[in-house]
C-alpha cells in the first residue's frame, strides 16, 4: 500500500483530521460567543438611552434636617461652618409603581410612573449630645432635604406639611455630605422649637426605570408598595417582612429598625455613610435568553465533538467512508444553530427559538446524512443523538443549579455509551477504513 492510501484509509490519520477539524471549529464559536456579549451590551445601550430620556432608576433618601453650626478652627485660626444632620424617628412610604414598556428597537425597557405618599415624626432634637452649645447652632439657616438621584423624574410640584408649616421644595441638595441631587426647602427653628417633636407628610410623583429603592433613614422605617408589574425582583439590603407576588401584580412591605445598619439618627459633618442600606424591588425585563444563549454556546464543542464522534463509529464499524470536508460542513450546521437561536431569541420566546433552531439543525443534519450513508436507519441514529444533545442541553440551560451535577452525570453516561460500542472493535487489526 501506498503512503498516500495509508493516509487515506488510517483511522490514526482520521482521529488526528477529527481533532484539527473541532479546534478550527473553535474559531466561529468563540465569535458566536462574543456576537452574544455584544448584542447583550447592545441591549443595555438601548435600555439605558430610553432609561436617559424618561428618568433612570431612582432612590429615595430623606427627608433629612440638616442644621448649620459653626467651630473655630486653630490651626486656620478661623471659624468654619459644620452641619448636624437629624433623620426622623419614624418614616412611612405608601407607594404605588406604574410600569410601561418602551420600545427601542428589537430591545424592550421598563419603565414607570410612581406615586409615593412619605410621612413619619421627628422627634426633639438632641444637639446636646455632640457637645455642641446652641449659641453656635445657626438655628435659622437650618433646611430639609430630600434624596432623588434622577430629577428629570420629577413630575410635580412637591410640597411637604411640616408640624403646622407648608414647606415648598426647591431644587438642589444642599446637604451634599449624604447625596449628590435632590430637592431642599428653608426650615427656620429655633433652639426652643428644635426640641419639639413634628409630624410631616408629603406625595412625591416620581417616573424612573430599572429601579425603585428607599434609604431607610427612619428610627423605624415602614415601606409599603403595590403594583401591577408580575416579576418583581426585590433587592438591596432588605428583603420584604411580606410579600404577594400574582400575575396581576404584586404587594411587598418592608421594616427596618436603626438597629439594622449602621449610622445613628443625629451626627454632625461627614461621620456616618448612609449608602449602602438601601432596599426596593427591580423592574427589569428578564432578558435571560442572552444568559441562556451564551451558557449553551459553551457546549458547542461537547456537541460538535459527540457528533463527530457518532460518525466516526459508523465509519469505523460499518465501513463508511466520510470525507473531512464532510464533517467541516456538518460541523459548520452545528455551529449555526447558535447564530440562528440568538437570532430567533430576540424576537420570539426562548424556547420556542431553541426548539426551531435545534428541529432545523436535527432534520438539516439528518437530510445530510441520508445522502452520505444511502441509508434511512443510520440518518434516524444520527437525528437521535442530536436531538438527544439537545434536549439534554435544554433541561442544562433551565436547571442552572443542577447544571454541574447533570453534565457530570450525562458524560459519565456518554463514556459509557462509547467504551460500550468500542469494547469488540480491534484498533490494530482495523487500521484501515
Amino acid at each position: 500500500m501506498s503512503a498516500s492510501q495509508w493516509f487515506r484509509k488510517s483511522i490514526s490519520v482520521k482521529l488526528v483530521v477529527i481533532g484539527c477539524l473541532i479546534l478550527v471549529l473553535l474559531i466561529p464559536t468563540l465569535m458566536l460567543y462574543g456576537l452574544v456579549y455584544e448584542r447583550k451590551q447592545r441591549q443595555s445601550e438601548a435600555i439605558s438611552e430610553v432609561s436617559e430620556k424618561w428618568g433612570n432608576a431612582q432612590t429615595i433618601v430623606g427627608p433629612v434636617i440638616s442644621i448649620p453650626y459653626l467651630t473655630f478652627d486653630k490651626t486656620k485660626m478661623s471659624n468654619i461652618k459644620g452641619f448636624i444632620y437629624v433623620l426622623p424617628d419614624v418614616l412611612k412610604v405608601d407607594g404605588e409603581i406604574k410600569p410601561e414598556i418602551l420600545k427601542r428597537g428589537i430591545f424592550e425597557a421598563a419603565v414607570y410612573k410612581s406615586n409615593l405618599k412619605i410621612s413619619g415624626q421627628f422627634k426633639g432634637i438632641s444637639y446636646s449630645d455632640l457637645g455642641i452649645s446652641s449659641e453656635n447652632i445657626q438655628w435659622h439657616d437650618a433646611y430639609i432635604s430630600l434624596g432623588i438621584p434622577d430629577m428629570r423624574g420629577i413630575k410635580e410640584t412637591i410640597v411637604m406639611n411640616f408640624g403646622s408649616k407648608e414647606l415648598t421644595f426647591e431644587s438642589g441638595a444642599k446637604a451634599k455630605d449624604l447625596f449628590e441631587s435632590g430637592v431642599s426647602a428653608p426650615l427656620i427653628l429655633t433652639a426652643e422649637s428644635a426640641e419639639q417633636t413634628f409630624d410631616f407628610n408629603l406625595e412625591v410623583k416620581i417616573n424612573g426605570s430599572e429601579y425603585l429603592y428607599f434609604s431607610p433613614l427612619g428610627k423605624e422605617t415602614q415601606v409599603s408598595i403595590k403594583s401591577d408589574w408580575p416579576s418583581p425582583s426585590f433587592a438591596g439590603k432588605f428583603l420584604p417582612d411580606s410579600r404577594e407576588v400574582t400575575a396581576q401584580g404584586f404587594t411587598a412591605n418592608w421594616k427596618v429598625l436603626d438597629l439594622n445598619r449602621n449610622f445613628p439618627q443625629i451626627w454632625q459633618d461627614k461621620a456616618y455613610d448612609i449608602d449602602n442600606a438601601e432596599f426596593g424591588v427591580d423592574l427589569l425585563i428578564p432578558a435571560d435568553h442572552y444568559q441562556k444563549t451564551q451558557r449553551s454556546v459553551k457546549y458547542a464543542i461537547l456537541v460538535i465533538f459527540l457528533t463527530f464522534l457518532a460518525y466516526f463509529f459508523v465509519e469505523v464499524i460499518y465501513k463508511k467512508r466520510i470525507h473531512p470536508f464532510q464533517y467541516l460542513l456538518v460541523g459548520l450546521a452545528l455551529v449555526i444553530f447558535y447564530a440562528l437561536l440568538l437570532s430567533l431569541a430576540e424576537n420570539i420566546n426562548f424556547n420556542i427559538a431553541y426548539l426551531i433552531a435545534s428541529l432545523a439543525t436535527t432534520l438539516l443534519i439528518s437530510l445530510y446524512s441520508r445522502a452520505i450513508f444511502k441509508k434511512n436507519n443510520m440518518a434516524l441514529v444520527i437525528g437521535g443523538i442530536l436531538a438527544l444533545l439537545y434536549i439534554f442541553m435544554y433541561v442544562i440551560l433551565q436547571s442552572e443549579d443542577y447544571a454541574f451535577l447533570m453534565g457530570s452525570v450525562f458524560l459519565f453516561m456518554i463514556l459509557a455509551v462509547v467504551m460500550y460500542i468500542s469494547r469488540n472493535i480491534k484498533w490494530y487489526e482495523d487500521e484501515q477504513l
